[in-house]
């Protein structure tokens, strides 16, 4: 018979059998179906900076990218990426040697894994987490090891005993996010400082991705790893341009680290797209360059988006975390007489033309995360207005 096969054996690689559909694709579609607001998946509905775009466009009509850019990254976006380090956090990286362009984080994730992590290695990794991490370590042939994060008083904590006990003499890498997705969590200095001297004494990788390190707000604090004594030496930074400067469908990422950890994952990293987003590249070498008031208000807009979701969804009965970073809330609905996220998200739209992600998808042990729920404010303040006038149903 057609599309038959003569052996028992499954189709996909059994590393990824647990992985199937995200559940971003399955949230984005009920909105569709539904005409919902989507608070899911985290995309902007507004694009960044005219000047920006504009720079991408001049790139692509002055035939500068339009043919594969250098392994490594285009020289112009190496060179503002390391200035970027050096003038917000004091590192010093050699744009030739010590930066490496990637296709958005996600890439930057999967290359830096599979080429530090062999099979049978361990990666302790900050419960809940972005979805990647765990089909990349599987890919690698790693076993994750999560760490929970918990609540207390009113956010999302790191329990450093816990991630101490977490450490074997397997264990090859540290996963760190900060600020964290999807809890809105800032690490702050004694909670680094632990991880560094941790990693320094276990003679670890740590590998951290740090694609919010301009969404902070109020007193919180965005503190490179890297910068902690003797980290620079053990540390892959991840960043991108997606999340700050409004263009995710760009996909512009990087990793910043010594020469022997870069030349570790441009080996992986090769294979996968080996190079990706020509004029793009240009356009945010542009970017990176923009005055600290670009940041402060692309910060301050949505400290207040934030504020406008985070007001609507307490008022609708929801417990909310109100995040120190990020673009994401994480609600508990236990207070409106729920505790099964994924039956809730998939009830949300119908029941309140809204949808959002169920934080269970993000941990190993579903239980911890069953009663949270994640939304985005990463919209226009019009649309969040809307979503908290729908979503105040749920109290009624």
């Amino acid at each position: 018979m057609a599309g038959m096969t003569s052996s028992a054996r499954p189709l996909l690689n059994r590393r990824l059998a647990e992985f199937g559909t995200t559940i971003f694709a399955e949230m984005s579609a009920l909105a569709v179906s539904t005409g919902a607001i989507n608070l899911g998946q985290g995309f902007p509905d507004t694009d960044g900076p005219e000047a920006i775009r504009e720079a991408a466009v001049r790139a692509l009509r002055d035939g500068r990218g339009n043919q594969y850019p250098p392994g490594p990254g285009v020289p112009e976006l190496r060179t503002a990426v390391a200035e970027h380090q050096l003038r917000r956090y004091g590192l010093s990286y050699d744009p030739d040697t010590e930066v490496l362009v990637t296709a958005g984080a996600t890439e930057a994730i999967a290359a830096a894994l599979l080429a530090l992590v062999e099979p049978g290695d361990e990666v302790v990794a900050l419960e809940p987490y972005y979805d990647s991490y765990a089909a990349c370590i599987a890919m690698a042939g790693g076993r994750r090891v999560p760490v929970t994060l918990r609540p207390h008083e009113g956010a999302f904590r790191l329990d450093l005993d816990e991630l101490r006990a977490a450490v074997t003499d397997r264990t090859r890498l540290l996963l760190i996010n900060t600020p964290h997705n999807p809890t809105g969590t800032v690490l702050t200095r004694e909670e680094l400082t632990a991880i560094a001297e941790l990693a320094v004494a276990r003679d670890l990788l740590v590998v951290t991705d740090e694609v919010y390190e301009h969404l902070v707000f109020d007193d919180a604090e965005h503190i490179p790893l890297a910068t902690l004594p003797g980290m620079r030496e053990r540390t892959v930074t991840i960043g991108s341009a997606g999340k700050t400067f409004s263009f995710t469908g760009w996909k512009v990422g990087w990793i910043t680290a010594a020469p022997g950890l870069v030349t570790a994952v441009r080996s992986a990293k090769q294979f996968l797209t080996y190079v990706a987003s020509g004029p793009f590249q240009y356009a945010v070498a542009e970017a990176l360059a923009l005055p600290e008031s670009f940041f402060a208000a692309f910060r301050e807009d949505m400290r207040a988006k934030r504020d406008v979701l985070a007001a609507g969804l307490a008022e609708a009965g929801f417990g909310v975390f109100q995040p120190a970073g990020t673009y994401f809330v994480t609600t508990d609905i236990r207070p409106l007489g729920e505790s099964d996220g994924f039956a809730f998200c998939r009830a949300l739209p119908e029941r309140a033309g809204v949808v959002a992600i169920p934080n269970a998808v993000f941990y190993d042990h579903r239980v911890e995360g069953a009663p949270f729920v994640r939304f985005a404010f990463c919209k226009q303040i019009p649309v969040l207005q809307e979503a908290a006038t729908r979503l105040k149903t749920l109290a009624a």
